[in-house]
């Protein structure tokens, strides 16, 4: 492969994703391309596909259309979760050369001996049980952050969820390998780890089905807070069940662990949960809620919540509205339900009609903004800890502290990847916290 070959990469959807995105962009560099940023001509565009957003077919047409006017002979390959759940719909898309499959997206390398354009896509895909290997991957795009994947795959069976499908069985990394890339990622100066995974919970399982926990998320936990020159560690989103109360009492007493989780809850009325098969009710999450609250309460907590899951009637979704209004938590990450290919709900009785979907959303969104508004108001005239950003923002700085708290201070390049300690004392028109910093400086 000549050097001088560019490559460029899009990712939809989450955090583990953006993960595995950087690590296969990786293997590009480590065989010679030079990577380029997506808006600019490449002779490969390579994009990370996502299910679970609303209209992902639309979406990734769209991009591949950015591609081919930036050049309308670069070779375009498409994976991720789209990729493996529906490959023939994204090979269909004009310009689209190239479709892997969970398995086949980390050896994408191999598959590029011609960048002829093709034309019709070409297909490699696995049948998702073969996804029974484990790669470890981590982001450091961003100076400021990293997305360190420790787990993939999931063995839940949420009658929604085609996330088991596109990823296959739970399995996890190897704990001495998630220290190694985490010490990886100090060594390059990156300031924060977002611990990510599709179940993280349920780290510890081996590869090829092995049902038998190596480590518990505990253990994990307990090692990375160990690891020199990390200075924060966050938890990205755990079930509720799998969050123990060792683990809440290790991240309130922790050097490196922030007070901040995000705890999918989906619905808060238990007749609904039992439909989409969760693995909890509404009373475990909300003790898990208070025992949060009770070692930290200065902690953010993030809520994940479906709106419109069939048999969701006017009462049962008040049940959770009213439900989400009594606990003491910070925001809401709302999503509209859609219909998927191969799940039980799609089949199920009581759909709830579109409309009333977007109203129901609409009115969780508005909850979001009042419990985000006072969180940050429980939090003024209080000293905290920020890490800033790299993004110059109308002509200011943004950060967050350890809480999840949302600051912004005027634009110094200087503040750029460091952290200082705060005082919390205005909250801006936006709704962020404003710093003038010489000011705030404790």
């Amino acid at each position: 492969m000549s050097s001088k070959k560019k490559v460029a990469f899009y990712t939809l959807g989450c955090k583990l994703n953006f993960s595995e995105t950087s690590t296969i962009a990786r293997r590009f560099e480590e065989e010679g391309f030079d990577r380029v940023d997506f808006a600019e001509a490449a002779d490969i565009y390579v994009i990370n596909t996502c299910s679970v957003t609303e209209n992902a077919d639309k979406r990734f047409k769209t991009i591949v259309k950015q591609a081919q006017k930036k050049n309308a002979d670069a070779f375009v390959v498409a994976v991720g979760c789209y990729a493996q759940l529906k490959p023939q719909e994204l090979a269909d898309v004009n310009g689209v050369d190239l479709v892997l499959g969970a398995t086949e997206k980390f050896k994408i390398t191999d598959y590029l001996n011609d960048l002829s354009k093709n034309d019709f896509g070409e297909i490699h895909s696995c049948e998702i049980e073969d996804a029974d290997f484990y790669v470890g991957s981590y982001s450091i795009g961003d100076r400021t952050r990293a997305f360190l994947k420790v787990q993939d795959g999931c063995d839940y069976k949420c009658t929604y969820c085609t996330i088991p499908l596109a990823r296959g069985i739970s399995r996890s990394d190897d704990l001495q390998n998630v220290l190694k890339n985490a010490k990886e990622i100090s060594e390059r100066n990156i300031k924060e780890i977002v611990l990510t995974g599709v179940n993280i919970g349920d780290y510890g399982k081996g590869e090829f089905g092995n049902k038998k926990h190596e480590h518990t998320f505990f253990e994990l936990v307990e090692a990375l807070d160990t690891v020199e020159g990390i200075e924060r560690l966050r938890i990205s989103s755990i079930e509720p069940n799998l969050l123990k109360n060792e683990t809440i009492d290790f991240v309130s007493k922790s050097r490196t662990f922030v007070p901040h989780f995000h705890i999918p809850l989906q619905s808060g009325s238990n007749e609904i949960l039992k439909l989409m098969r969760r693995r909890y009710m509404s009373e475990l999450y909300e003790d898990r809620v208070n025992k949060i609250k009770e070692v930290m309460p200065h902690a953010c907590i993030g809520v994940d919540v479906i709106v419109g899951f069939p048999g969701e009637t006017d009462a049962l979704f008040l049940e959770t509205y009213n439900f989400l209004n009594t606990l003491d938590i910070s925001y809401l990450h709302v999503f509209t339900y859609s219909e998927r290919d191969n799940t039980v709900a799609a089949d199920m009785e009581g759909v709830v009609p579109k409309k009333v979907r977007a109203k129901r959303s609409k009115m969780l969104r508005g909850l979001s903004t009042k419990l985000r508004r006072s969180f940050y108001e429980s939090q003024l005239n209080t000293t905290r800890q920020v890490l800033f950003e790299s993004e110059n923002k109308e002509g200011y700085i943004r950060g967050f502290t350890e809480n999840y708290v949302k600051v912004k201070a005027p634009w110094n390049p200087e503040l750029v990847n460091t952290l200082h300690t705060v005082e919390l004392t205005h909250i801006d028109d936006d709704g962020l916290v404003r710093l003038e910093f010489a000011k705030d400086l404790v």
